[in-house]
């Protein structure tokens, strides 16, 4: 379907570090199927990698509301959380 489709473009992207183009169609997967939480996860790794640490969190909570079971996505969230807590400690 389409949004396995731009999900997977968007994989491609990412993997040749096309992170804004990965976004795009990551984004566009989930206009396409809100309920698919792959892209969420997906675009919140992205996110992390940017240091979006907000915006990741919010796409990793997503993820566990469409699917409790998704254990990547709950690691991923706990590690942002620490990573976003020691950013603030170091002031940046």
């Amino acid at each position: 379907d389409l949004a396995t489709a731009f999900n997977d473009r968007g994989h491609i992207k990412y993997l040749r570090v096309e992170f804004a183009a990965a976004m795009e169609d990551y984004t566009a997967a989930i206009q396409c199927q809100p309920g698919f939480e792959v892209p969420y996860y997906n675009r919140g790794l992205v996110l992390y990698r940017l240091g979006c640490f907000d915006e990741a969190m919010k796409d990793f909570r997503k993820v566990l509301e469409l699917n409790p079971q998704f254990e990547d996505a709950a690691l991923s969230l706990k590690q942002a959380i620490l990573d976003k807590e020691e950013k603030e400690k170091r002031g940046y």
